[in-house]
């Protein structure tokens, strides 16, 4: 049979070696190079043209008499007949 004993804790004593201020510095140029770039991006930037929202299309359609028998219109340009049709 073994016997338990119980683990002694003790909380690290290591001392941060001398690259803790080096890196934490070159966070700090990193992070103020980073912004520098976004503004600069930012300002060269080509500004986003909205599109151009464009009407429904018309379509007219012509039986009557005096028009052109089963005239079809698109916004107002002719599309061309429909021949033997009195209404759509």
């Amino acid at each position: 049979m073994t016997s338990l004993r119980p683990l002694s804790w003790r909380p690290d004593t290591v001392t941060p070696p001398w690259t803790y201020p080096l890196r934490r510095l070159l966070a700090a140029g990193l992070s103020s190079t980073s912004s520098a770039l976004s503004r600069l991006a930012q300002h060269l930037a080509v500004p986003v043209v909205p599109a151009v929202q464009r009407a429904p299309e018309v379509l007219e359609f012509y039986a009557e008499s005096g028009a052109p028998e089963g005239a079809l219109y698109l916004d107002g340009k002719l599309v061309g007949y429909l021949s033997g049709v009195k209404r759509l």
